[in-house]
């Protein structure tokens, strides 16, 4: 069958596979009528000696025509084109394979309206520099210590029940620890029960609002807001009332107004470093805001994420600690301890909310990582969290004040800012320019920044931006604030 040599053209410079190209060399040859139907073919081990490729590479070209139908193995008979072929009428056959990819719309009607438009992120280009939302320094990460934990743990036969299904609300061991913790440091009178373990603080204002909250319900929030959680409110269906949010946080006789003439289901705030402002709830109002809870029988969200990172003081206690009710579900997270990747937040509420909780939980992410969980556990058993928090805190410090030198040195006459007591940022409004358009050219320039877009409402616009100095070093910020500085004096 020397007559394969000829018909069959192999191209080693193509980028189609070599067993593709003598499959379409057979199927031209055989619906061009030079291989007959029924004809017996060579075996694969002569074929492959022929065309000079590797036998593999033939039984994977005959494999591929069988599969298309054109010919037929039969056992201890030999190998033959088929008598009755897939396709009758001639076409084109062409030597290169058409590039396939999925149309952009699909072929069934879906309401893509429906779903509320949270803006999406990519990770950070690392050729430029970052004013983020007031993340931590991934450099600073105890990794080493994380995966030496993970590793540990891995290893022991008692912990393979852990890469099963299982601990959807949370793994014993941390969220044992994680009561303790939580107890000895914020006051919180609570037991593992009362905890749930979430992918990061977003995931907990998801579960926790899904189970209070119908479409309709009124949901109050500060002006202006975490955006994250007024995309979630608006996402199932709430009514969203805004109150003042001013150097002593949440409009607490506002929140009573509104109390008065409606239904609230639910009040959302942040008492420490509030986002995007960064100010801090005070006492008085805290007291209140619980009392109004109590008589009008509000659930009251209290998303303390950036607890640990209080510079001016000690952090006051969260609310939770002094509900004696039951009307505050607390929302806190590791994420901002350690890095955003390290998906890793908690619930505290009742029993009986926890357990609801889980339950939706379920349906949407069947469990954590329970590894990862008990890895945790560990880091908080010998230290190594409480170590990182207080390095952190330090360096946080300096460079909060590094920052806000740089901010009122070389801008400060095109802004207006307080320096915050904690947190990550500096909420920064701009005087005399656009917002908007100093992000993109401070882009342009090599800086990524907010446009303030997020925090603005319908009714207002407040020309701000959150700029987070805490995963800048001290060159970098004064890179940036450079930048920033050539763009607002252009």
């Amino acid at each position: 069958m020397k007559l394969i040599q000829e018909l069959i053209q192999i191209d080693p410079h193509s980028d189609l596979p070599v067993y593709i190209q003598i499959t379409n060399g057979f199927i031209r040859a055989i619906r061009n009528g030079q291989l007959r139907k029924g004809l017996k073919l060579p075996g694969s081990r002569e074929v492959a000696g022929l065309l000079g490729v590797n036998r593999m590479t033939m039984v994977a070209a005959y494999d591929e025509l069988q599969a298309q139908g054109w010919i037929e193995m039969v056992a201890r008979k030999g190998t033959f084109v088929k008598n009755i072929l897939p396709v009758m009428s001639p076409g084109k056959i062409v030597s290169e394979q058409e590039v396939f990819t999925l149309p952009d719309d699909s072929a069934f009607p879906f309401n893509s309206e429906r779903i509320v438009p949270y803006p999406l992120s990519d990770f950070p280009d690392t050729g430029k520099l970052v004013f983020n939302d007031g993340f931590p320094d991934p450099r600073l990460v105890p990794a080493e210590a994380l995966i030496k934990a993970m590793r540990s743990l891995s290893r022991l036969g008692s912990y393979k029940k852990y890469l099963m299904y299982g601990g959807t609300q949370g793994t014993p061991a941390l969220r044992k620890i994680l009561a303790d913790y939580l107890r000895d440091s914020r006051g919180l009178p609570i037991t593992p029960d009362n905890i749930l373990i979430t992918r990061g603080a977003q995931m907990g204002i998801y579960l926790t609002s899904n189970v209070l909250i119908e479409p309709g319900d009124q949901v109050i929030v500060g002006e202006p807001n975490y955006f994250g959680a007024n995309l979630t409110f608006q996402q199932l269906g709430a009514d969203i009332n805004r109150v003042p949010v001013d150097e002593e946080g949440l409009d607490i006789d506002a929140i009573e107004q509104l109390c008065k003439i409606k239904k609230i289901r639910l009040v959302y705030v942040i008492p420490h470093h509030h986002n995007p402002t960064t100010v801090t709830l005070t006492p008085e109002r805290r007291v209140r805001l619980l009392e109004l809870s109590f008589k009008y029988r509000f659930a009251i969200i209290e998303d303390d994420y950036d607890y640990d990172f209080h510079y001016a003081s000690k952090p006051m206690m969260p609310m939770a600690s002094l509900d004696r009710h039951g009307n505050v579900i607390y929302i806190g997270t590791l994420t901002k301890t350690l890095a955003p990747a390290i998906r890793f937040g908690f619930v505290v509420a009742p029993k009986h909310f926890i357990q609801t909780t889980t339950r939706l939980r379920k349906t949407v992410d069947t469990q954590g990582d329970a590894l990862m969980e008990n890895a945790l556990a560990e880091l908080y058993k010998d230290g190594t969290i409480s170590r990182h928090i207080k390095k952190s805190v330090k360096l946080y410090k300096e460079r909060r004040d590094h920052f806000c030198k740089l901010l009122e040195s070389e801008i400060g006459k095109h802004i207006s800012f307080k320096i915050p007591d904690g947190g990550m940022s500096v909420w920064v409004r701009f005087l005399h320019a656009d917002v908007k358009q100093i992000a993109e050219k401070a882009f342009k320039k090599g800086v990524v920044m907010n446009n303030g877009s997020d925090y603005d409402t319908p009714e207002r616009s407040f020309n701000s931006a959150r700029l987070g100095f805490a995963s800048l070093n001290f060159e970098e910020q004064k890179q940036a604030v450079s930048i920033l500085k050539q763009c607002l004096e252009q």
